[in-house]
């Protein structure tokens, strides 16, 4: 019989899913296995909606942001029967091989299904980059250029109104888009989930800079920390500075994904076929200094991500 790999993705949408969809796919295909695709996740599997995948079933998809299988999460899969069920129609699909792109969650997810008997494959896929066993996240790169180019542009308005701009960028538990945004954009300063922050001194800091002649500022706030028009509103009374908030959100999660996207998950995505094809089980697929690598699922979900606080102290040291 011939095997078969089956794909999801779960959790929230990145852009580059679709070119690992791609990658997977064709990679599979081209190694004699029948592919199988699972749209809207767990749930999705549990429900059986899937269909089997050709290779022009993929074409076309590797410039496109989000997910063409589409995405949602299963509070019915955190359950034993939910993962029963999904192992089931596994079963009737003939699916020995599940290849799961997303974050933790979904790795989450790939750990229980395992334990009812499917080989499961992770991908990284979250534009928060906020997985611990891998330098980088599909996704995660676009995710940065989009929140570069919306800054720039609210920074055109805060320059010529002589403004402060608070502006919050996504990372609901991880500031690594905002510390790098926030260098990337010259800001006055960065808030994080990770570092303690005190909004009298974010205050005296810009009063400090003003009497030096600077006209405008700009913070950056991340998702995970939040109340960005509370701050905006602190600064401002605190100041005296015309001071606004702007919450890119979604945004940031869409659009074509960049070069450095797609090639990574391309890569990826033909290193997560070529695991299932050498009888390698239950895996997680990471990046780790540019070069592929990969872990037992148990111990990539128990490794921790550090904060990158040398950039952190560089914006800390260039913001003056």
């Amino acid at each position: 019989m011939t095997k078969t790999i089956g794909i999801l993705t779960s959790g929230g949408d990145a852009p580059g899913m679709n070119a690992a969809i791609r990658s997977v796919t064709r990679a599979g295909i081209a190694k004699g296995y029948r592919v199988i695709g699972i749209r809207r996740g767990y749930q999705g599997l549990i429900e059986g909606d899937m269909f089997e995948m050709n290779v022009r079933d993929v074409s076309d998809i590797v410039q496109r942001g989000g997910t063409m299988l589409f995405t949602a999460r299963s509070k019915e899969f955190m359950t034993l029967e939910g993962q029963q069920a999904a192992k089931r129609s596994c079963d009737n699909a003939g699916i020995e091989n599940v290849v799961c792109i997303g974050g933790d969650g979904t790795y989450r997810g790939a750990l229980d299904l395992s334990k009812q008997g499917v080989n499961c494959i992770g991908i990284p896929g979250t534009i928060d980059n906020d997985i611990s066993c891998t330098d980088y996240t599909i996704g995660y790169d676009t995710a940065l250029n989009t929140a570069l180019v919306m800054i720039d542009r609210i920074k055109d308005t805060e320059m010529s109104h002589s403004r402060c701009s608070v502006v919050e960028v996504m990372g609901r538990r991880a500031g690594h888009i905002a510390v790098n945004v926030g260098l990337a954009t010259g800001a006055t300063e960065v808030v994080t989930v990770e570092r303690p922050y005190n909004l009298d001194d974010i205050c005296a800091k810009m009063l400090s800079q003003k009497a030096t002649g600077k006209t405008h500022f700009e913070i950056i706030v991340a998702e995970g920390v939040g109340h960005s028009s509370e701050i905006a509103t602190y600064i401002q009374e605190h100041t005296g500075i015309d001071t606004r908030a702007t919450v890119l959100g979604y945004v940031q999660r869409g659009g074509a994904p960049t070069c450095l996207d797609r090639v990574i998950a391309a890569r990826i995505g033909c290193y997560a076929v070529e695991l299932i094809d050498s009888g390698a089980k239950n895996r997680i697929v990471a990046v780790k200094n540019n070069k592929l690598v990969d872990y037992d699922i148990v111990e990539a979900l128990a490794m921790t991500k550090n904060y990158d606080e040398h950039l952190h102290r560089l914006l800390d040291s260039l913001s003056l």
